[in-house]
């Protein structure tokens, strides 16, 4: 395991460096790591550390969505209104009504299946956007509006929307009449999230004020109580989404005490260096180039016409506000990307026997290739042009 901890790290940050060094986003260097060291390809990487893949690129999503909370600012997030809270669920409802009119068509499964190929896909990845809105925030760009605070948190909440649709989809797959209650869920799965978040946050805010520490033991608290939050998803009763606990413990020590929020924050973005490697090398690792290579053009078409879709969504949900139309098309840009959900639940369908399971994973790959780096890039070549500037600190 030593041995492929090495080679993930040491090659996915080369690679990572070439591909930013000819302008190009480093995570795409660091996904073509994972595809060559992967089981697909070299096959350099220990078993072992695959079958923890899972938990360690969570891991890394815990410590961007910490870091995300702790940099947010909740009178930001008030000063946008409307659009913040719609960016949460009309663009995932869009893209997923997308892939309903095109996928069954073009990929020859039915309308249920094509719903499951659409909760996949629809999903956002903020181990992608948070860290460039993240840049944003701190260089000053769209300060004025908010624009990279509505678009890290409507990000976040999106997860949570389309993995319990992903739930209801599958479960219409096999028969059981599920659909309103899931979605019934997404609401209460949400406000149970942010109200144990801001709860603990609060917890933490008296505790790091009562107990003197240093910042890096405040980050392993902070890091343990996430883990927590995220293994009680998996065994509460009650709908609650881990994610948008830890997000908003961070966000409920922000609102407290601005200082001590901003050097844990800094602690968090050298922990993101190596986060980073992980999560991206690993995520390369799941992709099997074969099932890409044979899906053909009609994969590619599906979905870049449900991204139509979802950027369309985008726009709607910004209609009658004061964002200009340059700052519309930065947002239709920065929420293309894909990654770590697809990752994460592409291959769910297949191990549960689906008879969609293989062209599910095929398109969930494609996503990740195509929209990640077409993202990450748009991001890049876009946001100084198209966002206000003005002085981070004013």
């Amino acid at each position: 395991m030593l041995t492929s901890l090495a080679l993930i790290f040491l090659c996915g940050m080369l690679l990572g460096g070439i591909f930013k060094k000819i302008g190009l986003p480093s995570l795409l260097g660091m996904l073509i790591t994972g595809i060559i060291l992967g089981p697909n390809m070299l096959n350099l990487l220990d078993t072992n550390i695959l079958l923890v893949s899972a938990d360690l690129r969570q891991l890394a999503l815990i410590i961007i969505l910490t870091r995300a909370g702790l940099s947010l600012d909740v009178n930001d997030l008030k000063k946008v209104g409307r659009p913040a809270i719609l960016m949460c669920f009309i663009p995932a409802c869009f893209e997923i009504a997308g892939m309903v009119l095109l996928a069954p068509k073009l990929l020859n499964i039915s309308i249920v299946e094509a719903m499951v190929m659409g909760a996949v896909v629809a999903a956002v990845s903020p181990a992608v956007i948070v860290p460039k809105m993240l840049y944003l925030m701190e260089n000053g760009y769209g300060k004025n509006k908010a624009i990279p605070q509505m678009i890290m948190a409507g990000a976040s909440v999106d997860d949570v929307f389309v993995i319990v649709i992903f739930t209801a989809a599958v479960g219409l797959t096999q028969g059981e009449n599920v659909l309103a209650l899931r979605i019934l869920q997404i609401p209460a799965s949400i406000i149970i999230g942010i109200m144990a978040g801001i709860i603990i946050g609060g917890a933490l805010h008296i505790l790091f004020k009562k107990v003197r520490m240093r910042d890096s033991s405040k980050v392993i608290i902070l890091l343990s109580i996430s883990f927590l939050l995220v293994a009680i998803e998996k065994i509460s009763p009650a709908p609650f989404s881990g994610l948008l606990a830890v997000m908003s413990t961070g966000l409920a020590i922000q609102k407290k005490n601005t200082v001590v929020a901003a050097r844990l924050s800094q602690k968090y973005s050298k922990l993101w260096i190596a986060a980073e490697v992980i999560l991206f090398v690993l995520v390369g690792a799941t992709v099997d180039l074969k099932y890409a290579l044979a899906s053909g053009v009609s994969a590619v078409i599906v979905i870049l016409g449900a991204l139509v879709f979802r950027m369309f969504g985008v726009f709607v949900c910004m209609i009658k506000t004061n964002i200009s139309m340059k700052e519309r098309m930065f947002c239709m840009i920065a929420y293309m990307p894909k990654a770590t959900v697809q990752a994460a639940i592409g291959s769910l369908p297949l191990s549960m026997g689906l008879s969609c399971g293989h062209i599910v994973l095929t398109v969930a790959v494609l996503a990740i290739l195509i929209t990640a780096p077409l993202g990450a890039v748009g991001i890049d070549l876009t946001y100084k042009r198209l966002l206000h500037h003005q002085n981070a600190n004013t």
